[in-house]
């Protein structure tokens, strides 16, 4: 269901939990259906003592900690047909999705083992300096790459004359009103970018896996609650394909020499929504009240965001 467990979130999603009446209404329908089977199993176990069946695990290798939590995902049946094509043989991966990236702890997240990810003494320090209701995406700020929470998102592939020219990044919550761009047309990177928040993003096709290769971000968001780092010296590449109509694995590596020791690798799956399923609007500013009716300072206001790190990396 969508708000399950959203008692534990709370602390994290402050803005994303004070949503407006409606995004309760349009799920009510999914509380409806899993009330009723929880209701029918529980009758129908009564008499024979039946265990209750666990829950699918993903495929082995795979990590899915965001997948279903809050939003519903593809039954089974459909989540195993083919992966669908475009017109022009391209993988169709618009989703929406759910899941594909880190929300709480990267390191955990992507696959690596506690203390396995090398991060510089600086940067060590300063994440576990952090505090997570000090996040920057909890003040509507983008959460960029490879950020994800427990709402749908898609890609968006566009075409124009001259073909596949962008694909857009399109996030229910945690796009603080950007829209990522991901440039297809073959251009290279600027010499010197200004940092963003999304960073410059250029990307192609390598049979059927989209590769995303950005460099030029903003040193400011956080890779998870936890506070993981970075500088304006990250490059990221993200591997997507999708395996089925249900599974989009995503395989990102990162190399930022100014926070760490060496080039690491990730990997996370996203999962699909059920058809008739799709992305609300929701402006982070006009339902963030987590600050003002708390009574809770934000602590970015004078000094802007990023600028807790020390003067020397």
């Amino acid at each position: 269901m969508r708000f399950a467990g959203l008692r534990e979130k709370i602390p994290r999603l402050n803005c994303d939990i004070l949503r407006p009446i409606h995004a309760v209404l349009r799920r009510i329908e999914v509380r409806k259906v899993v009330l009723l089977a929880m209701f029918l199993g529980f009758t129908l176990s009564l008499p024979a003592q039946e265990q209750p069946r666990p829950p699918a695990q993903p495929p082995a290798g795979l990590f899915t900690p965001l997948a279903g939590e809050f939003t519903p995902l593809a039954p089974a049946d459909l989540a195993s047909r083919p992966a669908p094509r475009l017109f022009d043989g391209t993988p169709d991966i618009s989703g929406p999705w759910v899941g594909g990236g880190s929300n709480d702890d990267i390191e955990r997240e992507g696959g690596l083992k506690p203390g396995e990810i090398p991060l510089l003494p600086w940067a060590k320090a300063l994440r576990d300096s952090r505090k997570e209701e000090d996040e920057p995406y909890l003040y509507c700020t983008p959460m960029s790459v490879p950020r994800m929470n427990p709402y749908p998102w898609r890609f968006v592939q566009s075409y124009t004359a001259q073909g596949p020219t962008h694909i857009f990044v399109v996030h229910e919550n945690g796009d603080a009103g950007s829209i990522r761009q991901i440039f297809m047309d073959g251009r290279g990177h600027p010499d010197d970018p200004i940092p963003t928040w999304w960073g410059h993003s250029i990307g192609k096709w390598e049979d059927d896996t989209l590769v995303i290769d950005t460099i030029g971000y903003n040193d400011k968001f956080w890779f998870d609650s936890r506070g993981t780092p970075h500088t304006e010296q990250l490059h990221t590449i993200e591997r997507w394909t999708r395996i089925n109509w249900g599974t989009l694995t995503h395989d990102f590596t990162l190399d930022d020499p100014g926070a760490f020791s060496r080039p690491v690798h990730f990997q996370f799956v996203a999962r699909a929504v059920p058809p008739g399923h799709d992305l609300m609007e929701f402006i982070c500013t006009e339902n963030n009240q987590y600050g003002s009716a708390a009574g809770i300072e934000n602590i970015y206001r004078e000094k802007g965001y990023g600028l807790e790190k020390p003067d020397a990396k």
